[in-house]
């Protein structure tokens, strides 16, 4: 029988994913910032050139900085609440590789 998850709870889960969100929110406010000065540096170093080295640049940082942070999240987030231990572990009962 599979253990049930700390996240079946809806308090749990409710405050879990608040939790998410709030880090998001934080995560999303750091991304603005360095795509904000890294825009600035580029500017500031390079002169005017194309605006399309600005738009990749800024599409290119903020994806790559919004989806590492959705990922770590969702780690944090399956870590935190005890999600992980409510698994059933089919190489328990194997000692060769424990």
């Amino acid at each position: 029988m599979v253990p049930r998850s700390p996240l079946d709870d809806p308090n749990n889960a409710a405050f879990a994913w608040a939790r998410y969100r709030r880090i998001m929110r934080w995560m999303m406010l750091a991304t603005l910032t360095l795509v904000g000065g890294s825009i600035w540096l580029l500017y500031r170093s390079n002169g005017p050139v194309s605006i399309h080295l600005y738009i990749a640049t800024a599409l290119g940082l903020g994806f790559t900085m919004l989806l590492a942070s959705a990922l770590m999240g969702l780690v944090f987030l399956s870590s935190g609440t005890g999600h992980d231990e409510s698994i059933i572990d089919p190489l328990e009962d194997d000692h060769g590789w424990n």
